[in-house]
């Protein structure tokens, strides 16, 4: 693997701009470790070489006439449940298998705008349900850390394939969703970068919706800085989506002198518990410490509806589920069934053969907890629940300006000890740390800390309050250059 793959946005750019490298080049040189390693990972559903060296042909005639993009020769991915004109979109599953979109997704509009380059479409649990992407009808993404591939480590879910793009330099960035955490838990496990913005920040057009009062883009990468510029490309109002901030948006810039003498940082002590590791305890012990030693003030809160969270995220979850799920019918688009026999009949083995075990289940989950006997009970408890969650959010920024909590609960299960026990249990164990910030709609970063003793990656999350990004940024990047984790990896300074 060469060490440009392994550059920068910033430092790929000015490559460009010196003319030490050319876009054509460096994506020749990328697909190349594409097709040496995705076979063992699996990050990608589809690969678009073709139209990649299409663009980067493209980005290299405007460098050369002085009119280039920002984003120009830059290499992306996109989970394969973002919309992409011309280019297959599967969600990973049957059901879509061969559904070819005429549209763009629009965050994905706006890198290709600004230049930047689609390398492929990365692996998924089925519609993104998961936490592990090992539900995929194109097999599991395996994490580029493990040490044995034949027995290999989960990537995390359900952005798995786009972590482990960036995370094997497949790409200098890719889009994920996150919904319950879905771009944050393979981003920890990945050792990768990985963001959740405010709720209505990113268009949600183009993105084959979940849980639509919950699903946000979210972006990978490698560094605080590339995070910052792709964030800066894609985020604003879009007509096309009505649930995002109609405010114009500001683009973020890092402080050169940023330090934390006026941070206020809570520690939620819910967050430490039952399946913590050890490991993941004492980097979160040693980050705090850290950033009260460097001008912080650290102190223990209380966000007692913590708990509640993963259960409220299940119902609700599955009741938009089985709402969102009720277009695929085989009469317009998608798996169409073999049955000409009846409309129901139609509709019933086109859903049959179209859907996995684990979207059957949320589907009928859903609908039982919307029945007209149990919707009191169960949907509208949650949704009187989940603004209880979001209260806590909202007392602990009364008092402090970020959070600090881990990401994951350890480090990357073993693929074969993950897939004994089922997806849902699986996610309210994977999840416990990282959904509360989708219940509320508030930002939230993972970035990885150090190696585990297995290593493996160990990562940190930051949450702040709604539009607090360029806090977040700020403090990240502090991290970041102390922990200094692609040069040091588990060789902590702290």
């Amino acid at each position: 693997m060469s060490r440009i793959s392994n550059l920068s946005i910033k430092q790929l750019s000015r490559k460009f701009d010196e003319k030490l490298l050319c876009p054509k080049e460096h994506t020749l040189e990328v697909f190349k470790n594409i097709k040496r390693n995705n076979n063992d990972i699996n990050a990608f559903i589809t690969l678009s070489e073709e139209f990649a060296l299409k663009k980067a042909e493209e980005s290299a005639n405007r460098i050369a006439l002085g009119k280039k993009l920002k984003l120009d020769g830059i290499l992306v991915a996109c989970k394969d449940n973002f919309c992409t004109k011309g280019i297959r979109t599967t969600c990973g599953s049957i059901m879509l298998k061969n559904f070819v979109p005429t549209y763009n997704a629009t965050v994905y509009d706006k890198l290709e705008k600004a230049g930047a380059i689609l390398v492929g479409k990365t692996n998924l649990d089925q519609y993104g349900m998961g936490s592990g992407t090992v539900d995929s009808i194109f097999g599991p993404t395996k994490n580029v850390w493990s040490e044995n591939l034949n027995n290999p480590r989960i990537c995390g879910g359900s952005s798995g394939g786009s972590a482990s793009a960036v995370a094997a330099n497949f790409c200098s960035t890719a889009l994920g969703s996150d919904t319950g955490g879905s771009t944050r838990n393979p981003a920890s496990y990945s050792g990768v970068i990985g963001f959740k913005p405010t709720y209505g920040l990113l268009s949600r057009h183009g993105l084959i919706p979940l849980v639509n009062s919950m699903d946000v883009p979210g972006i990978l990468t490698k560094t605080v800085d590339d995070c910052v510029d792709i964030f800066n490309t894609i985020a604003g109002p879009d007509d096309l989506d009505s649930t995002t901030i109609k405010k114009s948006f500001n683009p973020i810039e890092l402080s050169e002198n940023f330090n934390l003498k006026n941070v206020k940082i809570g520690i939620p002590k819910e967050y430490n518990c039952e399946g913590l590791t050890s490991e993941v305890l004492e980097a979160w012990t040693k980050m705090a410490d850290f950033l009260e030693e460097n001008g912080a003030r650290v102190e223990e809160i209380s966000m007692p509806y913590t708990t509640a969270s993963i259960f409220v995220y299940s119902i609700l979850n599955q009741c938009e589920v089985a709402s969102n799920m009720a277009r695929y019918d085989g009469i317009e688009y998608g798996h169409r069934a073999d049955d000409e026999s009846s409309t129901e009949n139609l509709y019933s083995k086109t859903r049959a053969e179209g859907f996995n075990g684990v979207v059957k289940n949320r589907i009928l989950a859903g609908n039982y907890f919307l029945l007209r006997k149990n919707y009191e009970k169960y949907f509208l408890k949650a949704l009187k629940v989940r603004r209880l969650v979001s209260d806590d959010f909202k007392k602990a920024f009364s008092k402090i300006d970020l959070l600090l909590t881990p990401t994951t609960l350890s480090d990357a299960p073993l693929l074969s000890d993950f897939t004994k026990n089922n997806n849902r249990d699986q996610c309210a164990v994977q999840d416990f740390c990282t959904c509360p910030a989708n219940m509320a709609g508030v930002p939230a970063l993972s970035i990885p800390i150090k190696l585990s003793s297995n290593n493996l990656p160990i990562s940190l999350q930051l949450m702040g309050p709604n539009f607090s990004e360029k806090l977040i940024f700020n403090t990240a990047k502090f991290i970041e250059n102390r922990v200094d984790f692609y040069l040091n990896y588990n060789k902590l300074k702290l």
